[in-house]
């Protein structure tokens, strides 16, 4: 190996293009760093971002071989793309391609090969004409890709469009590796204002069957009948490599109780680790929304009274007056403006996670064995609240209709999550239990030999042949 004005030659050089999204982001970095973690100096990685998104994730840690590269910011910002979702991806799909194209132009040392979010598939088009072999990341549910990508069948079928209040409760019981689903626990973006987007999704999905590969952030048996059913169907390798979250700290601790004294100084997680130190085992609920779309005012206000009535201890992340918010709920609650998501979830005295359902925050919950208190609002949270309350049957509902208007009221609110967090009850038993079986199996999937392991190994042997690992 060499080096050519500080560039890495002779190594494999993998060009990362993740979709501009804080959940698709971080699944990409954390695959970047697994891949560096089994090749050391033997792999190259251009990671390429938006000059906006170079100054949310430049200063983070990462290995010497993650180089981060920019283009100018094309698409509209971060802060207000949930203003207007269809127009944002529109600029991703359109806006995109040349400024990336220019930037491989200018690299020192060719990509041997390009990993790219599955919805990016202007990277597809750049991958076939510079004859660069092409990796899809699917950094959502593998059943959420199965549906996606057997979207004819739902209009065989007469299932899209469709009036939910007619059909909802109709069932689904023919894409493949799928187990039978209500319409309305379908993705939204088959009704309503959700069809805006609609096509876009296809046009992702007509060139993915031009990549070369498919890496799923699952771990095989989360959704092991989902990706048996695609290998045979999918005309490249399936590659179930997840959880792609950020567990390494965590893997070679058994019974691990993240603190005030592992938080490296950070005087903002020193403080909410000391307090859940004094809180006894398992009686916090965590409470976090995601961090793209958000519920209404009038619902964040029954959302924090419910909590307030319910007599819970509970650990939230707001993005409104933290302050204000800690005043109103004194010593039963703390108040964050961001937190350790996946350290707050491993800690002893966190019971339960009230979530909406993101596929990123789902894995998390099922690594940290905590069971899953579901409030989904758009996409795909809602087929992963189906997985999480019916599937895996590690979680419940707050509410029973996604995208009904009418408001959860804090009654209701107060009542359900008293009901999860009882440990004595037989139902949050069961949940708990299942919740724990689930977390050892994804520790076993990541283990040395492991299927996500060995699916790893086989990844970088077949795709990326980088010899030397």
């Amino acid at each position: 190996m060499d080096v050519v004005n500080g560039e890495i030659t002779g190594a494999c050089h993998v060009v990362a293009i993740p979709y501009p999204g804080r959940g698709h982001v971080n699944p990409m970095m954390n695959l970047c760093k697994l891949l560096v973690s089994k090749l050391g100096d033997v792999i190259k990685i251009t990671f390429v971002v938006t000059e906006e998104w170079l100054g949310f994730i430049e200063s983070a840690p990462r290995p010497p071989q993650i180089q981060l590269r920019s283009i100018p910011n094309v698409i509209p910002s971060e802060l207000v793309r949930a203003l207007d979702f269809a127009g944002f991806i529109d600029a991703v799909y359109t806006n995109m391609e040349a400024p990336i194209e220019q930037l491989l132009d200018q690299m020192e040392s060719p990509a041997t090969a390009i990993i790219a979010d599955t919805y990016m598939p202007l990277a597809v088009s750049i991958g076939n004409r510079r004859n660069i072999p092409v990796v899809s990341l699917w950094t959502m549910s593998p059943s959420v890709f199965s549906v996606f990508y057997h979207f004819d069948l739902l209009t065989q079928n007469l299932h899209i469009p469709v009036d939910l209040s007619e059909r909802g409760d109709e069932l689904i019981d023919y894409i493949p590796g799928i187990s039978p689903t209500c319409l309305a626990d379908m993705p939204t973006i088959f009704n309503g204002t959700g069809q805006k987007v609609l096509g876009r999704v296809l046009e992702a999905f007509s060139l993915v069957r031009k990549a070369q590969c498919l890496l799923l952030t699952s771990f095989h048996e989360l959704d092991a009948q989902v990706a048996d059913t695609l290998r045979p169907i999918l005309p490249f390798p399936v590659y179930s490599v997840g959880p792609s979250i950020p567990y390494t700290t965590f893997l070679h601790e058994t019974d691990q109780k993240p603190s005030s004294a592992t938080a490296n100084g950070n005087s903002n997680m020193v403080d909410y680790f000391k307090w859940l130190d004094s809180q006894p085992k398992s009686s916090v609920l965590y409470v976090s929304l995601g961090s793209f779309l958000s519920v209404s005012k009038e619902q964040m206000d029954e959302i924090l009274a419910g909590l307030r009535d319910s007599g819970v201890r509970y650990l939230l992340v707001s993005r409104g007056d933290a302050s204000r918010e800690q005043e109103a709920f004194g010593e039963m609650s703390k108040v964050v403006t961001w937190c350790d998501q996946l350290r707050v979830l491993c800690h002893s005295s966190v019971g339960g996670f009230w979530t909406h359902c993101g596929w990123n925050s789902t894995l998390e919950g099922v690594f940290a064995g905590v069971p899953m208190l579901t409030f989904p609002i758009f996409f795909d949270q809602i087929p992963n609240r189906k997985q999480i309350v019916d599937d895996w049957k590690v979680g419940m509902k707050v509410k029973k209709e996604v995208g009904a208007e009418e408001l959860v009221k804090r009654e209701e609110i107060a009542m359900i999550v008293k009901r999860f967090m009882d440990l004595d009850g037989d139902e949050s038993k069961e949940m708990r239990r299942r919740a724990s079986e689930l977390k050892e199996s994804c520790r076993q999937a990541l283990a040395k030999g492991g299927s996500s392991d060995t699916n790893l190994n086989a990844f970088i042997r077949s795709i990326l042949q980088c010899h030397g690992h």
